[in-house]
């Protein structure tokens, strides 16, 4: 079969043999949803991370004509917009802007002695024993020889195991599954070899039904069904693979988001792997632990940004690099402040910052320690950094940043690269790469579930059509890269996409979900059988004539990002036609994602799950055009 090229619309046809809904070619395993090195093939896109990295350079200059001649439609960043309706204080109390943390003689940072007064909970577990101990002092050995059992009797046990070894990766289910933890990954950019995801299958293949991964809405793994007495086997494996788990859970940063089109795509603005893998060598440390910033208030997101398609999402991230140039160099504006939560759910917004392509790094540090020295760690539904940036303002927040900077200043905003008129591109079925000769290929997977034998799978596929490379999305897909022209047509064939079609329907396409309450014991609801299910139901009834994003999430946590789809379903309370107590969901409507983005709002409540096929088929033939499949006589 001949490529496509990749165009602002995608690819429009499904080839034959492909099912446009791939629900039904699941298979029953699938109806219990149980459960950073780059390629080995020589190729211009995949030199060695360490060598990647060495052509970030402030002295680079733009090309003199970029994709699409977007030099003649780039635009300055404007001043950044009142604080949602509220005011920046005009001067901030000097006391407000004294560190609220300092180094202890054994390195950790820790809340100073005037500022213990008024902690939320974790903070006080954070302050009853240093949680990366776990991983400096290797206490997690101790703790596996004991058993889950063992530890569990007592409540600094309990602390251990439900708090502390978050920061290893490690998450207890109490209430779902007890005794088994959720293991979260950093896999910088989303890129993984097929030997690594070879090795994390044969972890999970282990448990069984228990075990089972997902990709996540932050180009991750998460592995489940692991015991905490086969940690240390399981991070040895880590260690032989190159991979890490540190420090990607509770108040710490997680895994940076790049475009996973990086180094391949024709059209990309820049390549973000060097930057996510020197962003991530710094936040952990080379995978040995960053003791600076194991101690910020809250959870912390970072992505760059190399497209104009936005693939990375950067209005959802505490800090967003734009590409942007500045005196003819090639450097980043800031976006700061952007975060989901129960309490409130906020937008980035630019900083009036630029930076160079080697300050990358430097202007992470510096954001972070501002963040580490002055957030609040009193109510910690209010403890994310756009709560700081909103009660000293953004100035003095943008002030404290740069004074944390090598020069001690940042220079003002430069002159955005992103094409704001861009229409963002699909990245489903086979698209020519700028390598001539090669492809790669967008592969739906079903709301991120993979199960052991999956990940065999597309690691063999990766290895036998590509360069051994996967690629994950934010949208829970696959992209495997490096595809020979001469090798398409067999790749195409393979059993594989007969499960993991290429050529998704324009709702499975964009399908999103958390986990739910098959796992998490905060969710409301089922999400993900559930969203296939509907979905399911909707493309059966419905012809749908372009793309709709449908996020799923189980709570007002919003981990499924619903405030971004198209059509978005959270979990909440809701009473059936008898009047009782029934699984349902708020819906929300009019999210957006591109240089246009806008958060979408809730506009029906408590919508019971069992009502909800006719609810949405009534959505889609309103605002995107859809309309009913003739019925047959």
């Amino acid at each position: 079969m001949k490529a496509a090229t990749l165009t602002r619309t995608g690819v429009s046809q499904t080839p034959a043999g492909f099912a446009a809904n791939p629900h039904a070619a699941l298979g029953p395993q699938f109806a219990g949803l149980r459960a950073m090195p780059l390629p080995k093939k020589a190729a211009p896109c995949a030199a060695p991370p360490q060598n990647r990295a060495s052509v970030i350079s402030a002295t680079e200059k733009v090309p003199e004509k970029k994709p699409r001649d977007v030099a003649a439609k780039a635009v300055a960043t404007a001043p950044p917009p009142p604080m949602q309706g509220e005011s920046a204080p005009p001067q901030v109390d000097a006391e407000r802007l004294v560190p609220r943390v300092a180094k202890n003689e054994e390195g950790f940072w820790e809340l100073k002695k005037e500022f213990q007064a008024s902690l939320n909970p974790a903070e006080k577990i954070k302050l009853g024993a240093e949680p990366m101990k776990l991983f400096t002092e290797m206490r997690i050995k101790d703790l596996a020889e004991q058993g889950f059992a063992e530890v569990d009797k007592t409540k600094e046990g309990k602390d251990d195991i439900d708090v502390r070894l978050k920061w290893m990766g490690l998450f207890h289910r109490r209430k779902r599954t007890p005794g088994r933890f959720m293991m979260r990954l950093k896999i910088p950019n989303g890129i993984v070899t097929a030997k690594q995801t070879a090795y994390l299958a044969s972890v999970i293949a282990k448990y069984g039904a228990d075990g089972c991964a997902d990709i996540t809405t932050r180009q991750n793994y998460q592995l489940r069904g692991i015991l905490l007495e086969d940690v240390p086997e399981i991070m040895k494996g880590f260690e032989e693979h190159g991979l890490s788990a540190i420090q990607s859970g509770m108040d710490n940063v997680r895994n940076g988001v790049g475009s996973p089109l990086a180094g391949i795509d024709p059209e990309e603005i820049l390549d973000t792997i060097p930057y996510n893998i020197a962003l991530n060598d710094y936040i952990n440390n080379n995978k040995k632990g960053n003791l600076d910033i194991t101690n910020l208030p809250r959870k912390w997101n970072v992505a760059v940004v190399g497209t104009h398609d936005l693939y990375e999402h950067p209005h959802i991230n505490d800090l967003a690099y734009m590409p942007a140039t500045k005196d003819g160099v090639l450097g980043f504006n800031i976006l700061v402040g952007g975060f989901f939560s129960q309490k409130r759910c906020a937008e980035a917004i630019p900083m009036d910052a630029w930076v160079p392509s080697d300050d990358v790094v430097p202007l992470c540090k510096a954001v972070l320690e501002a963040f580490r020295d002055l957030g609040s760690r009193a109510n910690r539904q209010k403890a994310r950094m756009m709560w700081l940036i909103d009660e000293i303002g953004l100035e003095a927040f943008r002030e404290e940043v740069a004074k944390r900077m090598p020069t001690g200043t940042i220079p003002r905003a430069g002159t955005d690269m992103v094409d704001p008129t861009w229409k963002r591109r699909s990245y489903f079925g086979v698209n020519k790469q700028k390598q001539a000769g090669l492809n790669f290929v967008g592969v739906l997977v079903p709301v991120g579930r993979l199960q052991a034998d999956d990940m065999f799978e597309f690691a063999r596929v990766a290895e036998e059509y590509g360069s051994g490379e996967l690629r994950m999305t934010v949208e829970q897909n696959f992209i495997i890269p490096n595809v020979p022209d001469d090798k398409v047509e067999a790749f195409l064939a393979d059993p594989l996409f007969k499960k993991f079609t290429p050529f998704p329907s324009n709702l499975s396409a964009n399908l999103v979900s958390c986990t739910g309450s098959q796992f998490c014991g905060v969710a409301l609801i089922e999400t993900k059988n559930r969203a296939l299910d509907i979905t399911a139901q909707l493309e059966a009834s419905l012809d749908v004539p372009t793309p709709v994003r449908m996020h799923w999430t189980g709570c007002p946590n919003t981990c499924g990002q619903v405030q971004v789809a198209d059509i978005g379903f959270m979990g909440a309370a809701a009473r059936d036609e008898n009047k009782k107590p029934c699984e349902g969901v708020d819906i929300f409507l009019g999210g957006r994602i591109g240089s246009d983005s806008h958060l979408g709002e809730c506009v029906k409540k408590g919508v019971p799950v069992s009502q909800l096929v006719p609810v949405v088929e009534e959505l889609l033939m309103t605002h995107f055009g859809a309309t009913r499949k003739a019925v047959a006589a």
